[in-house]
């Protein structure tokens, strides 16, 4: 049996039977036991997001982010190719209702990714004088088993720089050079090349300038790709209630839509929709708690309303959106799959500008992931090795970059996921250990604050 072979099976195993089921069961889990955060803390969370934004005493530096900084570089990391490509995989493969569970997985995940921001704050360190914190600071200090604990934390700091670091960003700069290649006739190499040059300039400046470039371009890039996904449904206005109804009726009789082209079970349609949903948003996969961890709060639930409102601006905003141009358009229909389907549906709306557009917000939403997935795993080199592994990290991930952008990933696209399936485990430990610490922390801010 050849290597890829050996992945495929390990993703397979991972991704279709354990960790959709451990992924959802943790959500449904701190959903029921802090009685539907997501629901009752929506205003407040709003409020702490959008609240400080202007406010010049929260700037970032070696005492961390303001909320919505912290936000900006969560969101950095979860709206990328998967907004793009994920859901359009979702659909070709489960049809239109696919849509409807990514929707459920969505609603429970804001439940776990609650939990993990408020750990993070708990937990959080201080390494060579800068705050810092995320999975692998929380399950080496909070489970008793110090051993276990150990192994567990180191487990999961490995996987995720290579998941995410090095892997990850080497997939992000492979769609950005093609994107651009293909749009635009820029050879791969030379846009990899000016990817890892400004790569760099954000990088060199610690944390303070990823702070300032998230909370610049994070909000431009998603107002603008909204933007072009509301023109095209306000001109296609008639085909909004079809489109919801194929979504509703698919979701539980995928046959009968679309002639049943898809020939997808409910299993498939549930099991395409959540994984999608799951992978898209990270809820539970202890990425994002890197940047929650650094957040100046008063109260650690605080920063898990914040992380709430994450999940809702990938999932529920921009996923939903993308779902609605593919659907509305008649691009689902086609045949294509991933990356192509979504750009077919623009075409079909923006004619020869369909391209472009779709390439300049790949552009927007994967170098925004290389700057947020590297921050991810510099918190864990520094839980490793201290600031001084620091330079090699940042060295090694920029040649990644190059790389990536001229190879033919599929391998590579196999084995993030492979990394990013192996780091959930470790994480979904900690977070059912250390379920009462977050119970305790969301009781205690309801005390105080009467809310």
């Amino acid at each position: 049996m050849n290597f890829p072979k050996i992945i495929n099976i390990i993703n397979t195993v991972l991704w279709d039977y354990l960790l959709i089921f451990l992924l959802v069961g943790v959500g449904i889990y701190y959903t029921f036991r802090l009685r539907f955060i997501q629901i009752r803390k929506f205003r407040p969370a709003m409020k702490q997001v959008f609240g400080g934004i202007f406010k010049k005493d929260e700037r970032a530096n070696k005492d961390g982010m303001s909320s919505f900084q912290a936000l900006a570089t969560a969101i950095a990391a979860q709206v990328g190719t998967g907004n793009l490509a994920g859901v359009a995989t979702a659909i070709a493969s489960g049809g239109p209702g696919a849509i409807f569970w990514m929707w459920v997985s969505a609603f429970f995940g804001m439940g776990t990714i609650f939990a993990e921001a408020v750990l993070a704050q708990i937990f959080k360190d201080r390494v060579d004088g800068e705050v810092t914190g995320g999975p692998a600071y929380y399950i080496s200090k909070g489970l008793k088993n110090k051993t276990l604990a150990k192994f567990l934390a180191a487990f999961f700091a490995v996987a995720i720089i290579i998941a995410l670091g090095f892997v990850g960003n080497m997939v992000q700069s492979n769609s950005i050079a093609a994107s651009m290649n293909k749009a635009f006739g820029v050879s791969e190499l030379v846009v990899g090349i000016a990817i890892a040059i400004l790569a760099y300039l954000i990088f060199s400046g610690g944390m303070g300038r990823i702070a300032s470039f998230t909370e610049l371009v994070v909000p431009i890039m998603a107002i603008l790709y909204i933007l072009g996904c509301l023109i095209i449904v306000i001109v296609n206005y008639k085909n909004i209630g079809p489109t919801f109804q194929m979504i509703f009726e698919g979701a539980f009789n995928p046959q009968a839509i679309a002639g049943g082209i898809f020939g997808a079970s409910v299993k498939q349609v549930i099991r395409y929709g959540v994984a999608r949903g799951l992978f898209s948003n990270e809820a539970g996969m202890g990425s994002t708690p890197h940047a929650h961890a650094v957040a100046k709060v008063k109260y650690p639930s605080e920063q898990g309303f914040v992380a709430i409102v994450g999940v809702i601006i990938d999932t529920v905003v921009i996923c939903t959106l993308t779902a609605l141009v593919i659907i509305m358009t008649g691009a689902f229909t086609s045949g294509e799959t991933g990356p192509l389907l979504t750009q077919l549906a623009f075409t079909k709306a923006f004619g020869k500008y369909g391209n472009p557009f779709i390439a300049i917000s790949l552009l927007f939403f994967a170098f925004s992931t290389i700057i947020g997935w590297y921050f991810f795993g510099e918190a864990n080199i520094k839980f490793l090795f201290g600031k001084k592994g620091i330079l090699f990290y940042r060295i090694l991930v920029l040649a990644f970059i190059i790389l990536g952008s001229t190879l033919e990933v599929k391998l590579v696209w196999d084995m993030a996921d492979t990394f990013n399936g192996l780091m959930v485990l470790p994480n979904i430990i900690a977070l059912f250990v250390l379920s009462p610490k977050v119970i305790e922390s969301l009781r205690d801010y309801e005390k105080v604050t009467k809310q």
